[in-house]
């Protein structure tokens, strides 16, 4: 849980944005690295792993299982893996503060094993649905405990665990990675079906590390991805690229400042997260990627984005698996754009760190933002220039909330106040500097 205690913070509207910055690590990527150099043979060693309190969550997870895990005198991490078969079972409750990602993944991880592992958050994490991972892992053969499918939850694994076909009946790459980790540990092969592409750091990692990774284009479009159970894990040596999710507010302040010019350093753009990216251009965005090449099995550039003049547009459902974490950050975007920007399909908000969808919308209405809720979409009628402003923001301890709002704040014609900074650690621990590294007036 997080020990941070609460403080508020206001962010005044600034000048032109300008500055050259490498955005925190990658926070999936980083959360992967953590757990499959935990189970490898050997010490996998991470350059770039995200500090965050999400990130720390998972290598006290990890600890606690049996590996042994430091940071060396130059910033890298060396992690001394048990090899899948050692995992110890964990002597206390794991706590997994505000991490989605790390929850699931390891009760995915750990519903392989044969042993019984508790797990329990912080108060907004314990409010988030598990019944998701619960459910295919059960058809696995681990039971689980737990109160209506939510956290806290003890998890145990199936002393010989069942190789399953499961189609997944809401897009979710935390869900997808959960089935392939326990998959790991079955004789025989698992699969996952898709019908709407999510993000595959599981996959690309999961080969890195030398397990086997299948993938079938089916007949109605969906993709089978398959992992062959009991694999020779090796360590490797990783580099963590920039966080594209973490990248989206300064990229986005940026936008809305007139003369800004903001380069953003080593940004992962996988295909599978650069629906922000993708989105902001249709609107009119001045943003250049430079330098693309790859970098641990990851498409890597630099990016360029400056001062531009936005348009609103429907952004498609589809679009959403690929930016999923983006859309706070988007609306405020489409606040400070001419007409009206309609986001379809954003559902999954509703069960993030908090209803996003609701907070978004409440809030850019005190910023005197007229918005509007269809259904799962999202509507921002954008009159071109900045909104009012001069709002108290409740985050609901949502650190995409929080940041997002402040990047508003940027451009409001008055301050916007947050009520509680302190969640954005849990993936941009220095979010603040270098926000008015570049110019910012956060305070």
């Amino acid at each position: 849980m997080s020990s941070l205690s609460p403080y508020p913070l206001t962010s005044r509207r600034c000048g032109a944005l300008k500055g050259d910055v490498t955005p925190p690590g990658d926070k999936s990527i980083s959360h992967r690295a953590v757990m499959l150099g935990g189970v490898a043979e050997g010490v996998t060693t991470v350059r770039g792993l995200l500090e965050g309190e999400d990130v720390l969550c998972t290598v006290a997870a990890l600890r606690e299982l049996g590996a042994e895990i430091h940071k060396d005198a130059n910033n890298i991490w060396q992690i001394k893996g048990t090899g899948l078969e050692n995992l110890r079972p964990p002597s206390k409750a794991l706590d997994m503060g505000n991490s989605g990602t790390a929850a699931r993944l390891l009760i995915g991880l750990l519903a392989g094993r044969p042993f019984t592992s508790s797990f329990t958050g912080d108060a907004s994490l314990c409010k988030r649905p598990m019944g998701r991972v619960i459910t295919p892992l059960e058809q696995m053969g681990a039971t689980f405990k737990s109160t209506e499918g939510k956290m806290p939850l003890s998890v145990t694994g199936a002393a010989q665990p069942k190789a399953i076909s499961y189609r997944l009946p809401v897009a979710s790459a935390q869900v997808k990675s959960a089935i392939l980790l326990a998959g790991l540990s079955v004789d025989g092969k698992t699969t996952v079906i898709e019908s709407v592409p999510t993000r595959d750091h599981s996959e690309n990692m999961l080969r890195c590390f030398g397990a086997s990774i299948a993938i079938e284009k089916l007949a109605d479009g969906a993709e089978a991805i398959s992992v062959t159970g009991n694999p020779r894990l090796v360590a490797q040596n990783i580099v963590v690229p920039a966080d594209p999710s973490s990248a989206a507010f300064p990229l986005v302040a940026a936008l809305l400042r007139p003369d800004s010019h903001v380069m953003l350093r080593n940004v992962d753009i996988n295909p599978r997260r650069a629906g922000l990216i993708d989105t902001l251009i249709e609107m009119g965005a001045k943003i250049t990627l430079t330098d693309q090449r790859q970098e641990g099995g990851e498409p890597v550039a630099d990016i360029l984005a400056e001062g531009s003049a936005l348009k609103g547009i429907t952004v498609p459902s589809e679009r959403a698996p690929s930016m999923i974490d983006e859309y706070p950050v988007l609306a405020v975007a489409a606040a400070c754009a001419e007409g009206t920007t309609r986001m379809k399909g954003l559902g999954e908000l509703r069960v993030k760190e908090s209803d996003r969808l609701s907070l978004m919308a409440e809030g850019l209405k005190l910023c005197g933002v007229k918005v509007e809720i269809d259904g799962d979409d999202l509507i921002v009628h954008g009159t071109g220039k900045p909104p009012a402003g001069g709002a108290t923001i409740e985050t609901a301890m949502d650190h995409r909330i929080a940041m997002s709002f402040l990047v508003l704040g940027c451009a409001a014609e008055q301050p916007i106040r947050i009520d509680d900074g302190s969640f954005i650690a849990t993936s941009f621990p220095d979010f603040v500097s270098l926000m008015n590294g570049i110019g910012a007036a956060i305070s």
